[in-house]
């Protein structure tokens, strides 16, 4: 047992340290113009959005960087999503209208939807944004000048989340958590090593010549977590990448409610630790009960240390994140059993070999 209690030890010691590295080293974007004004390709995967497109098509038609052309791929959708996009490509000659013909065997339906639109599309460089996501003016220009200054293939982005009702407050700031707790972000970016690899596919910008090159989405075509593969792919390339986490010049409203949350982060836990959901439970064990065997293997002292620690972790997570710190607190321990139910569910979909997504059973 006291054995097990120092491995805790040093597993909560090691989430505090990285933590503090991305609260110290994590890079932001800057308010900065790039040297050139290239063709930047906005490409939408969209399935029944009808609810949140307009919002996002608002936002890039209110960029400051206007040298841009946006494409939406209309995914079989069952709703007016493609009525409200073809009413702004009436408006604003930038944007198309792509539907869909029909998903090929042996595709998922985002990654088919991206290979779609990239193959349509002429920029310099390819950002494939989410339906969900809303940006600040000057987002596209801040992320040309980052990829600019650090020479980057790939740049993408945690946008901050915005949580409404109680079952989102309980559930989406795991990511973040499992995140920012495990893996310095910075090193995504100095490491060649792939292990560091994150990436974000609300938020995913390419120089198009590498994208072309290695055409990741279709690397990817039967695979759930596209995002964090395409960037460990892209590493083992020897290309370089880079992931940051987002503030209000990029936010995000993921999931509607506890059950949506549930569903959705059941279907990519395990892709952040490596497709291992034995790992994923023994970081979800350790987290939640570790405290039990460090108080019954050591002084209290060490146990105050212990829960110090962990505390302080969830400070930091939680400020890096843009979330609300109190809040975050008071929750933690919901947060934790939310979290299992995650890996709980990912376990039994794994077990049937199906997960239902948008409307789609996933095999």
């Amino acid at each position: 047992m006291l054995y097990i209690g120092v491995i805790i030890l040093l597993f909560t010691l090691i989430q505090l340290l990285v933590a503090a590295a991305n609260t110290l080293f994590l890079p932001k974007l800057v308010s900065r113009q790039p040297s050139e004004s290239p063709l930047v390709s906005i490409l939408i995967p969209a399935r029944n959005e009808e609810n949140k497109i307009a919002d996002l098509l608002n936002d890039i038609l209110d960029q400051d960087y206007t040298n841009i052309e946006v494409a939406v791929f209309n995914d079989q959708s069952y709703d007016r999503t493609a009525e409200v996009v073809k009413q702004y490509s009436e408006r604003d000659t930038r944007i198309t209208l792509i539907n869909s013909a029909g998903l090929p065997h042996g595709w998922y339906g985002k990654n088919y939807a991206c290979f779609s639109l990239a193959k349509k599309a002429n920029g310099k460089y390819l950002l494939f944004l989410d339906a969900d996501v809303r940006i600040d003016k000057k987002l596209i220009a801040n992320s040309l000048s980052f990829i600019e200054r650090h020479n980057t293939v790939l740049l993408t982005i945690f946008p901050k989340q915005i949580m409404v009702s109680a079952g989102e407050k309980l559930t989406v700031p795991n990511m973040n958590y499992i995140l920012l707790s495990l893996l310095p972000l910075i090193l995504v970016r100095k490491s060649a090593y792939p292990a560091f690899s994150a990436a974000n596919g609300q938020f995913m910008m390419f120089d198009s010549a590498a994208y072309r090159l290695f055409e990741p989405h279709e690397k990817m075509k039967n695979d759930m977590v596209e995002d964090i593969s395409t960037a460990r792919y892209l590493k083992n390339k020897k290309q370089k990448i880079a992931c940051l986490t987002g503030d209000d010049t990029i936010r995000c409203r993921m999931y509607a409610g506890f059950s949506d949350a549930v569903n959705g982060f059941s279907k990519n836990v395990a892709a952040f630790f490596g497709n291992s959901l034995l790992l994923a439970t023994l970081f979800w064990v350790v987290t939640t009960f570790g405290f039990i065997v460090v108080i019954s293997s050591f002084s209290p002292l060490v146990f105050i240390l212990y829960i110090s620690a962990y505390l302080i972790t969830r400070v930091l997570v939680s400020s890096v994140s843009e979330q609300n710190i109190k809040q975050n607190i008071f929750l933690m321990i919901p947060q934790q059993f939310s979290c299992g139910l995650f890996v709980l569910k990912a376990v039994f979909n794994k077990i049937n070999k199906k997960h239902q997504w948008k409307g789609r059973y996933i095999h």
